[in-house]
């Protein structure tokens, strides 16, 4: 039999192990064939096999909202280059640690991308590096200045609510609290709970008997310490997928403006769509971002046609993601040394 197209669609029991995993992470088998009436075992087969051929993966979020504010004072960019260069700055900037999303729009010479950086730094990629590279025609960047919705909560709409409320990941009592220095999720933490995060990271459905092996703690430690985050809501995982394989072909980022009494409603209206994974209010003139899937661009229209109707939206911008060229899962370190950015 030939293998399974990387772009074909999954099928609908798949599809709902996938919106199973968005509810829980470490969801095992077994609760999971409870829930969506399907056996055990060929939920445990079916859970080996997108994991093994790469079609799912599960990871702690990289953006588990931390206090203060989640992704608050990380920088969109949106950079126009002229079109011959396009790989070529779209490689530099993936090389880079701090620039872990990159989108290539259907445009052919516009490239989208986030920046980590701290709030109100100059940072030396916007400020520098990129206005001097002759390949860059236009640059606007755009701080966030708040989160309304995450990628990590965003919820592949093919099961009941019934369902999803029975999937939701279990909250025991929470046990003593962790004290150390601020972890990457903004609470305080110590060197346990570090390590098993860190573990964690790439591959958030390891067991407990794994982790103890991996990071040298007890077993009994590590149940408990697991148990301990999921009651505070700080394990939070994320399902990656080609939204592809989930019917969802078309990706479109939204740039809004929207007036600043109605921005607030207008943020939480979007984060409630079902089709929008993520979105933010942003400096600059376009002063809410989203981004949405969608099955067709019928349904794209009559997101912009219907659903925007009433925000208070005064102007909208659309681009249709061509090429996802970079989706980091993992946490972002200082920025190693990287190549330079071409100057021609």
């Amino acid at each position: 039999m030939a293998r399974e197209s990387a772009s074909s669609v999954l099928s609908l029991p798949d599809q709902r192990l996938v919106a199973a995993l968005q509810c829980d992470g470490r969801l095992t088998a077994e609760r999971a064939a409870q829930v969506l009436g399907l056996g055990a075992a060929a939920v445990r087969r079916r859970l080996q096999a997108l994991g093994a051929d790469g079609t799912v993966r599960v990871v702690i979020s990289p953006v588990a909202r931390p206090r203060n504010g989640g992704s608050a004072g990380a920088l969109f960019l949106r950079i126009r280059v002229l079109r011959g260069k396009l790989d070529t700055i779209v490689a530099a900037l993936a090389a880079r640690e701090d620039i872990p999303f990159i989108d290539v729009t259907t445009s052919g010479d516009e490239v989208f991308a986030v920046a980590r950086t701290e709030p109100g730094s100059r940072d030396h990629l916007v400020f520098r590096r990129l206005p001097s590279t002759q390949a860059v025609t236009s640059l606007e960047s755009a701080t966030i200045l708040h989160v309304f919705r995450l990628t990590s909560e965003w919820r592949h709409q093919v099961l009941t609510a019934a369902e999803r409320e029975a999937l939701r990941a279990a909250e025991p009592a929470p046990g003593p609290a962790a004290s150390g220095a601020p972890g990457p999720y903004g609470v305080e933490t110590d060197a346990v709970e570090c390590s098993l995060i860190d573990a964690l990271t790439p591959d958030a459905r390891l067991s407990a008997v794994a982790l103890a092996a991996r990071t040298g703690h007890p077993e009994s430690t590590v149940r408990r310490r697991l148990a301990h985050m999921a009651a505070q809501g700080r394990l939070v995982t994320q399902v990656l997928v080609d939204p592809r394989r989930l019917g969802l072909s078309i990706e479109a980022k939204f740039l809004l403006q929207v007036a600043p009494d109605h921005l607030a409603s207008a943020g939480q209206a979007l984060a409630d769509h079902p089709s929008v994974h993520g979105a933010f209010a942003t400096s600059g003139p376009s002063n809410l971002h989203a981004a949405a899937y969608f099955p067709d661009l019928t349904a794209l229209y009559g997101f912009l046609s219907r659903d925007l109707v009433g925000l208070g939206i005064t102007h909208v911008e659309t681009a249709i993601v061509g090429h996802a060229a970079k989706r980091t899962p993992l946490p972002v370190p200082p920025a190693p040394p990287v190549p330079s950015l071409p100057t021609g």
